[in-house]
Protein backbone atom coordinates (compact mmCIF):
# COMPACT_ATOMS: atom_id res chain seq x y z
CA UNK A 1 0.00 0.00 0.00
CA UNK A 2 1.31 3.45 -0.85
CA UNK A 3 2.54 5.66 1.97
CA UNK A 4 -0.27 8.20 2.25
CA UNK A 5 -0.72 10.62 5.11
CA UNK A 6 -3.62 12.91 5.75
CA UNK A 7 -3.68 16.18 7.65
CA UNK A 8 -6.82 17.40 9.31
CA UNK A 9 -7.52 19.81 6.43
CA UNK A 10 -8.76 19.51 2.88
CA UNK A 11 -11.58 17.58 1.23
CA UNK A 12 -13.21 14.78 3.15
CA UNK A 13 -11.89 11.33 2.06
CA UNK A 14 -14.31 9.37 -0.07
CA UNK A 15 -15.21 5.71 -0.35
CA UNK A 16 -13.54 5.68 -3.77
CA UNK A 17 -10.29 7.01 -2.29
CA UNK A 18 -10.28 4.22 0.29
CA UNK A 19 -10.95 1.64 -2.45
CA UNK A 20 -8.08 2.97 -4.59
CA UNK A 21 -5.61 2.96 -1.70
CA UNK A 22 -6.62 -0.53 -0.58
CA UNK A 23 -6.63 -1.89 -4.12
CA UNK A 24 -10.20 -3.17 -3.90
CA UNK A 25 -13.59 -2.27 -5.31
CA UNK A 26 -15.86 0.40 -3.89
CA UNK A 27 -18.40 -2.33 -3.05
CA UNK A 28 -15.81 -4.18 -0.94
CA UNK A 29 -15.09 -1.04 1.08
CA UNK A 30 -18.83 -0.58 1.60
CA UNK A 31 -19.13 -4.14 2.90
CA UNK A 32 -16.31 -3.58 5.40
CA UNK A 33 -17.80 -0.29 6.59
CA UNK A 34 -21.20 -1.92 7.06
CA UNK A 35 -19.72 -4.89 8.94
CA UNK A 36 -20.57 -7.49 6.32
CA UNK A 37 -19.26 -11.02 6.91
CA UNK A 38 -18.67 -11.52 3.18
CA UNK A 39 -15.14 -10.08 3.23
CA UNK A 40 -12.06 -12.17 3.99
CA UNK A 41 -9.73 -11.21 6.85
CA UNK A 42 -6.80 -10.22 4.63
CA UNK A 43 -8.89 -7.90 2.44
CA UNK A 44 -10.68 -6.51 5.50
CA UNK A 45 -7.33 -5.67 7.10
CA UNK A 46 -6.20 -3.78 3.95
CA UNK A 47 -9.41 -1.78 3.82
CA UNK A 48 -9.28 -0.95 7.53
CA UNK A 49 -5.67 0.16 7.16
CA UNK A 50 -6.67 2.45 4.28
CA UNK A 51 -9.54 3.88 6.33
CA UNK A 52 -7.16 4.69 9.18
CA UNK A 53 -4.55 6.16 6.85
CA UNK A 54 -6.99 8.46 5.10
CA UNK A 55 -9.05 9.27 8.18
CA UNK A 56 -12.18 8.21 6.36
CA UNK A 57 -15.42 8.67 8.33
CA UNK A 58 -18.50 6.83 6.95
CA UNK A 59 -21.48 8.96 5.99
CA UNK A 60 -24.05 8.09 8.69
CA UNK A 61 -26.99 8.73 6.39
CA UNK A 62 -25.67 6.46 3.66
CA UNK A 63 -24.73 3.81 6.19
CA UNK A 64 -28.19 3.86 7.78
CA UNK A 65 -29.75 3.27 4.36
CA UNK A 66 -27.78 0.02 4.13
CA UNK A 67 -27.98 -1.19 7.73
CA UNK A 68 -31.35 0.41 8.55
CA UNK A 69 -29.72 1.47 11.82
CA UNK A 70 -28.86 4.94 13.08
CA UNK A 71 -27.09 3.83 16.30
CA UNK A 72 -28.99 6.67 17.99
CA UNK A 73 -31.53 6.38 20.79
CA UNK A 74 -33.94 9.13 21.80
CA UNK A 75 -34.00 10.02 25.49
CA UNK A 76 -37.43 11.63 25.83
CA UNK A 77 -38.11 13.56 29.04
CA UNK A 78 -41.64 14.72 29.82
CA UNK A 79 -40.39 17.91 31.50
CA UNK A 80 -39.24 21.36 30.39
CA UNK A 81 -35.53 22.16 30.58
CA UNK A 82 -35.79 24.15 33.83
CA UNK A 83 -37.23 21.10 35.64
CA UNK A 84 -34.46 18.87 34.30
CA UNK A 85 -31.84 21.30 35.61
CA UNK A 86 -33.38 21.64 39.09
CA UNK A 87 -34.44 18.04 39.79
CA UNK A 88 -31.26 16.20 40.86
CA UNK A 89 -32.85 12.73 40.71
CA UNK A 90 -34.03 13.23 37.13
CA UNK A 91 -30.77 14.79 35.99
CA UNK A 92 -28.78 11.91 37.53
CA UNK A 93 -30.99 9.36 35.76
CA UNK A 94 -30.55 11.17 32.44
CA UNK A 95 -26.77 11.20 32.89
CA UNK A 96 -26.67 7.54 33.96
CA UNK A 97 -28.79 6.46 30.98
CA UNK A 98 -26.79 8.57 28.52
CA UNK A 99 -23.56 7.08 29.84
CA UNK A 100 -24.88 3.54 29.46
CA UNK A 101 -25.99 4.28 25.90
CA UNK A 102 -22.53 5.62 25.09
CA UNK A 103 -20.89 2.53 26.55
CA UNK A 104 -23.16 0.44 24.30
CA UNK A 105 -22.04 2.38 21.22
CA UNK A 106 -25.28 4.35 20.93
CA UNK A 107 -25.72 8.11 20.69
CA UNK A 108 -28.30 9.62 23.06
CA UNK A 109 -30.56 12.28 21.52
CA UNK A 110 -32.18 14.31 24.31
CA UNK A 111 -35.75 15.49 23.61
CA UNK A 112 -37.54 17.70 26.17
CA UNK A 113 -41.21 18.63 26.24
CA UNK A 114 -41.49 22.32 27.01
CA UNK A 115 -44.67 23.29 25.16
CA UNK A 116 -48.01 22.05 23.87
CA UNK A 117 -46.71 21.46 20.36
CA UNK A 118 -43.73 19.39 21.47
CA UNK A 119 -45.55 16.06 21.85
CA UNK A 120 -46.65 15.75 18.23
CA UNK A 121 -43.29 17.05 17.05
CA UNK A 122 -41.42 14.46 19.11
CA UNK A 123 -43.72 11.65 17.94
CA UNK A 124 -43.12 12.65 14.30
CA UNK A 125 -39.38 12.75 14.89
CA UNK A 126 -39.36 9.30 16.49
CA UNK A 127 -41.41 7.86 13.63
CA UNK A 128 -39.17 9.44 10.99
CA UNK A 129 -36.30 6.95 11.13
CA UNK A 130 -33.92 9.27 13.00
CA UNK A 131 -33.40 6.89 15.94
CA UNK A 132 -33.51 3.13 16.52
CA UNK A 133 -35.50 3.30 19.76
CA UNK A 134 -36.63 5.54 22.59
CA UNK A 135 -36.32 5.70 26.38
CA UNK A 136 -39.05 7.83 27.95
CA UNK A 137 -38.79 9.41 31.42
CA UNK A 138 -41.15 11.41 33.67
CA UNK A 139 -44.49 11.10 31.90
CA UNK A 140 -47.44 12.82 33.62
CA UNK A 141 -50.97 11.40 33.68
CA UNK A 142 -52.51 14.27 31.70
CA UNK A 143 -49.50 14.48 29.41
CA UNK A 144 -50.36 13.70 25.75
CA UNK A 145 -46.84 12.36 25.32
CA UNK A 146 -47.79 8.78 26.27
CA UNK A 147 -50.64 8.43 23.76
CA UNK A 148 -48.54 10.25 21.14
CA UNK A 149 -46.00 7.42 21.34
CA UNK A 150 -48.56 4.72 20.64
CA UNK A 151 -47.90 2.73 17.49
CA UNK A 152 -44.36 3.94 16.85
CA UNK A 153 -42.34 1.68 14.52
CA UNK A 154 -39.47 1.57 17.04
CA UNK A 155 -39.07 -0.09 20.47
CA UNK A 156 -39.95 2.13 23.46
CA UNK A 157 -38.86 1.72 27.07
CA UNK A 158 -40.44 3.72 29.90
CA UNK A 159 -38.55 4.70 33.02
CA UNK A 160 -41.45 4.12 35.41
CA UNK A 161 -44.78 2.53 34.55
CA UNK A 162 -46.59 4.34 31.73
CA UNK A 163 -50.05 5.65 32.52
CA UNK A 164 -51.58 4.44 29.26
CA UNK A 165 -52.37 0.75 29.76
CA UNK A 166 -52.89 0.30 26.05
CA UNK A 167 -49.18 0.84 25.36
CA UNK A 168 -48.75 -2.91 25.52
CA UNK A 169 -45.81 -3.08 23.11
CA UNK A 170 -43.64 -0.88 25.31
CA UNK A 171 -41.37 -2.05 28.10
CA UNK A 172 -40.78 -0.45 31.48
CA UNK A 173 -38.27 -0.37 34.31
CA UNK A 174 -39.33 1.06 37.67
CA UNK A 175 -38.39 0.89 41.33
CA UNK A 176 -40.76 -0.53 43.95
CA UNK A 177 -42.39 2.75 44.94
CA UNK A 178 -44.97 1.26 47.32
CA UNK A 179 -42.40 -0.87 49.11
CA UNK A 180 -40.16 2.14 49.56
CA UNK A 181 -42.99 4.07 51.19
CA UNK A 182 -43.87 1.08 53.39
CA UNK A 183 -40.25 0.77 54.55
CA UNK A 184 -40.15 4.48 55.43
CA UNK A 185 -43.42 4.50 57.37
CA UNK A 186 -42.74 1.19 59.13
CA UNK A 187 -39.44 2.62 60.33
CA UNK A 188 -41.26 5.61 61.81
CA UNK A 189 -43.79 3.31 63.49
CA UNK A 190 -40.96 1.26 65.03
CA UNK A 191 -39.56 4.49 66.46
CA UNK A 192 -42.84 4.94 68.34
CA UNK A 193 -44.23 7.77 66.22
CA UNK A 194 -48.01 7.97 66.20
CA UNK A 195 -48.93 11.12 64.23
CA UNK A 196 -47.13 10.36 60.96
CA UNK A 197 -47.81 12.85 58.17
CA UNK A 198 -46.80 12.67 54.53
CA UNK A 199 -45.94 15.25 51.89
CA UNK A 200 -46.72 13.86 48.44
CA UNK A 201 -45.09 14.47 45.11
CA UNK A 202 -47.04 15.62 42.05
CA UNK A 203 -49.95 13.19 41.95
CA UNK A 204 -50.14 13.35 38.16
CA UNK A 205 -46.94 11.27 38.26
CA UNK A 206 -47.35 7.59 38.96
CA UNK A 207 -44.36 7.37 41.31
CA UNK A 208 -45.92 9.98 43.62
CA UNK A 209 -49.28 8.23 43.62
CA UNK A 210 -47.73 4.84 44.43
CA UNK A 211 -45.69 6.34 47.30
CA UNK A 212 -48.89 7.82 48.72
CA UNK A 213 -50.63 4.46 48.36
CA UNK A 214 -47.74 2.77 50.20
CA UNK A 215 -48.12 5.28 53.05
CA UNK A 216 -51.86 4.69 53.27
CA UNK A 217 -51.55 0.90 53.10
CA UNK A 218 -49.06 0.88 55.97
CA UNK A 219 -51.14 3.07 58.28
CA UNK A 220 -54.54 1.64 57.35
CA UNK A 221 -56.83 4.67 57.44
CA UNK A 222 -54.64 7.69 58.22
CA UNK A 223 -56.24 11.00 59.17
CA UNK A 224 -56.69 12.95 55.89
CA UNK A 225 -55.37 16.01 57.71
CA UNK A 226 -51.97 14.30 57.84
CA UNK A 227 -51.68 14.31 54.03
CA UNK A 228 -50.32 17.47 52.36
CA UNK A 229 -49.64 17.77 48.64
CA UNK A 230 -46.27 18.80 47.27
CA UNK A 231 -44.51 18.62 43.93
CA UNK A 232 -41.15 16.90 44.61
CA UNK A 233 -39.43 20.30 45.08
CA UNK A 234 -37.86 21.99 48.10
CA UNK A 235 -40.31 24.88 47.84
CA UNK A 236 -43.21 22.45 47.68
CA UNK A 237 -41.92 20.78 50.84
CA UNK A 238 -41.75 24.13 52.61
CA UNK A 239 -45.33 25.01 51.65
CA UNK A 240 -46.71 21.61 52.62
CA UNK A 241 -44.84 21.49 55.94
CA UNK A 242 -46.14 24.94 56.88
CA UNK A 243 -49.65 23.75 56.09
CA UNK A 244 -49.22 20.57 58.15
CA UNK A 245 -47.96 22.46 61.23
CA UNK A 246 -50.98 24.75 61.10
CA UNK A 247 -53.40 21.85 60.61
CA UNK A 248 -51.80 19.15 62.80
CA UNK A 249 -49.53 20.85 65.35
CA UNK A 250 -49.05 17.60 67.31
CA UNK A 251 -47.56 15.60 64.39
CA UNK A 252 -44.38 13.76 65.35
CA UNK A 253 -43.13 12.38 62.01
CA UNK A 254 -43.15 13.15 58.27
CA UNK A 255 -42.59 10.89 55.29
CA UNK A 256 -41.66 13.13 52.34
CA UNK A 257 -41.97 11.91 48.75
CA UNK A 258 -38.48 13.13 47.81
CA UNK A 259 -35.25 14.24 49.43
CA UNK A 260 -35.72 17.80 48.15
CA UNK A 261 -39.18 17.88 49.73
CA UNK A 262 -37.78 16.52 52.99
CA UNK A 263 -35.05 19.18 53.02
CA UNK A 264 -37.68 21.89 52.60
CA UNK A 265 -39.74 20.37 55.42
CA UNK A 266 -36.75 20.23 57.78
CA UNK A 267 -36.07 23.93 57.18
CA UNK A 268 -39.63 24.85 58.14
CA UNK A 269 -39.51 22.63 61.24
CA UNK A 270 -36.27 24.26 62.39
CA UNK A 271 -37.69 27.76 61.95
CA UNK A 272 -40.78 26.69 63.91
CA UNK A 273 -38.60 25.56 66.82
CA UNK A 274 -39.21 21.83 66.23
CA UNK A 275 -36.19 19.60 66.73
CA UNK A 276 -35.42 16.87 64.19
CA UNK A 277 -35.66 14.01 65.09
CA UNK A 278 -36.48 14.61 68.78
CA UNK A 279 -39.79 16.39 68.13
CA UNK A 280 -40.46 15.41 64.52
CA UNK A 281 -38.73 12.56 62.67
CA UNK A 282 -38.32 13.00 58.89
CA UNK A 283 -37.77 10.40 56.16
CA UNK A 284 -37.24 11.20 52.47
CA UNK A 285 -37.15 9.23 49.22
CA UNK A 286 -34.32 9.08 46.62
CA UNK A 287 -31.07 9.02 48.65
CA UNK A 288 -29.48 11.84 46.67
CA UNK A 289 -25.98 12.27 48.08
CA UNK A 290 -25.93 15.99 47.38
CA UNK A 291 -29.13 16.43 49.44
CA UNK A 292 -29.45 13.62 52.00
CA UNK A 293 -25.90 13.79 53.34
CA UNK A 294 -26.00 17.58 53.69
CA UNK A 295 -29.30 18.18 55.45
CA UNK A 296 -29.06 19.03 59.13
CA UNK A 297 -29.34 16.43 60.52
CA UNK A 298 -28.38 13.99 57.69
CA UNK A 299 -31.50 12.51 56.13
CA UNK A 300 -32.90 9.03 56.60
CA UNK A 301 -34.26 8.12 53.17
CA UNK A 302 -35.25 5.41 50.70
CA UNK A 303 -32.45 4.57 48.28
CA UNK A 304 -33.23 4.36 44.57
CA UNK A 305 -30.46 2.64 42.55
CA UNK A 306 -30.05 5.28 39.85
CA UNK A 307 -27.06 3.58 38.19
CA UNK A 308 -28.84 0.23 38.00
CA UNK A 309 -31.99 2.00 36.79
CA UNK A 310 -30.17 3.57 33.82
CA UNK A 311 -28.30 0.35 33.02
CA UNK A 312 -31.44 -1.79 33.01
CA UNK A 313 -33.29 0.73 30.81
CA UNK A 314 -30.54 0.52 28.20
CA UNK A 315 -30.10 -3.26 28.47
CA UNK A 316 -33.84 -3.79 28.08
CA UNK A 317 -34.04 -1.51 25.03
CA UNK A 318 -31.10 -3.31 23.41
CA UNK A 319 -32.90 -6.60 24.03
CA UNK A 320 -35.95 -5.25 22.21
CA UNK A 321 -33.79 -3.88 19.37
CA UNK A 322 -32.37 -7.38 18.94
CA UNK A 323 -35.88 -8.77 18.49
CA UNK A 324 -36.63 -9.70 22.09
CA UNK A 325 -39.92 -9.25 23.93
CA UNK A 326 -40.71 -6.05 25.88
CA UNK A 327 -39.02 -6.07 29.28
CA UNK A 328 -40.99 -5.12 32.39
CA UNK A 329 -39.06 -5.04 35.63
CA UNK A 330 -39.37 -3.57 39.13
CA UNK A 331 -36.13 -2.87 41.00
CA UNK A 332 -35.87 -3.25 44.78
CA UNK A 333 -35.25 -0.31 47.12
CA UNK A 334 -33.80 -0.09 50.63
CA UNK A 335 -33.98 2.26 53.58
CA UNK A 336 -30.82 4.18 54.51
CA UNK A 337 -30.98 5.20 58.16
CA UNK A 338 -29.20 8.42 59.15
CA UNK A 339 -29.91 10.94 61.91
CA UNK A 340 -33.22 12.54 60.88
CA UNK A 341 -35.28 9.48 61.96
Amino acid sequence: MANVTRSGWGPRPTLDAVAELAGVSRATVSRVVNESTKVGPEVRARVEDAIRTLGYVPNPVARSLVTRRTDAVALVVGEPSNMVMTDPWLSRLILATSRELGDAGRQAVLLLTGGDDDHDRIARYLAGGHVDGAIVLSVHRTDPLGPALRGLPIPVMFGGHPWADELGAAGSIDVDQRDGARRAVEHLVRLGRRRIATITGSLDQRAALERLEGYRETLGEPDPALIAHGDFTRAGGERAMTELLERVPDLDAVFAASDLTAAGAIGVLRRAGRRVPEDVAVVGFDDLEEVAAWTEPPLTTVHQPVGTFGRRLVDALLTMLAGGEPVREVLPVRLVVRQSA
